[in-house]
């Protein structure tokens, strides 16, 4: 290929490394790039949770406003982030490997107490903006209190301390990207099933113009279809309850060496709304959502 592909993204410390990791997968593959940052309304807005802002695609419209401005020619986006229906003219290429899809628990030494559910003492603070992790850990212990944080992946370390904060809940695929040392932190490290993530967590989505048939097929080696195959399932489910970020919903999946699927959710209709979990395991994907978001809303 002989173009330069220009490749949207955020600014933020993750970001770029997750615009840099697609750049390298590039650069294997004998095509040249450029990183073009575009700064989205959720780095603008800081003051809020996810759950108060309007509107859906936070960190994504700008770059998909980029995209279709023809300004980029790919954006590099953090799954879970992404609205589960591509704006006309714009389609995913390509999924990346799939990091720890877990959340972690964070907790400040200080606050640190044995023998209680999340070795949290009866009223801790805990951090976090997404209104899917607030309604879970409210479901484990229902004494303890959230406040939104916002910034990026160190800031809001650094706020578990400055802030005077018990524990703060991070995705722990970009403490691993980051290689964020935690030595001196207590961590609980969630199992997905258990604390489920949001759709799609810890997985890359490479998004272009549909009709960039060669950028298309330039692409194939470095997507990911058994990642894939999965995070078709979790974003179907969110796609059907009609969610975004202001939804209580996570949802994984994971596919055995036998084919055979697995799906754990948790969700609530609203977050004053008691939790619902429900898994669930089939030999196909055909319907698995579907059959999924039934039994979650007949509850």
């Amino acid at each position: 290929m002989e173009r330069i592909i220009r490749i949207g993204t955020r600014g933020s410390e993750l970001a770029l490394w997750q615009a840099n990791h697609l750049q390298q997968e590039l650069t294997g593959l004998g095509i040249r790039s450029e990183l073009v940052i575009i700064k989205t309304k959720g780095d603008q807005i800081q003051n809020m949770g996810f759950d108060k802002i309007e509107g859906k695609g936070f960190f994504t419209k700008e770059l998909e406003e980029a995209l279709l401005a023809g300004a980029v020619d790919l954006a590099v986006h953090s799954m879970k982030d992404l609205p589960t229906t591509s704006p006309a003219g714009l389609s995913i290429a390509g999924v990346s490997y799939r990091e720890d899809p877990a959340d972690w628990l964070l907790i400040n030494p200080a606050s640190f107490t044995s023998n209680t559910p999340l070795n949290l003492p009866e009223g801790a603070v805990v951090g976090t903006s997404s209104i899917r992790r607030k309604t879970q850990l409210h479901d484990l212990m229902p004494g303890l209190q959230t406040v939104d944080i916002r910034g990026n992946v160190p800031t809001r370390i650094q706020k578990l301390f400055s802030e005077g904060l018990d524990a703060i809940v991070l995705a722990a695929a970009g403490l691993s990207r980051l290689s964020i040392d935690l030595n001196h932190i207590q961590v609980i490290r969630f199992h997905p099933r258990e604390f489920v993530p949001a759709p799609a967590q810890g997985v890359l989505a490479y998004q272009l113009r549909s009709d960039d048939t060669e950028l298309r097929r330039a692409l194939r080696p470095i997507h990911h279809p058994e990642v894939s195959a999965c995070t078709n399932v979790e974003r179907r489910i969110l796609q059907l309850l009609e969610g975004g970020c202001q939804l209580p919903l996570g949802a994984f999946c994971q596919r055995d060496a036998a084919g055979n699927y697995h799906v754990f959710t948790a969700y609530a209709p609203d977050a004053q709304a008691p939790l619902r979990r429900f898994s669930h395991s089939s030999s196909t994907s055909q319907g698995l959502a579907e059959t999924v978001v039934q039994k979650l809303l007949a509850r």
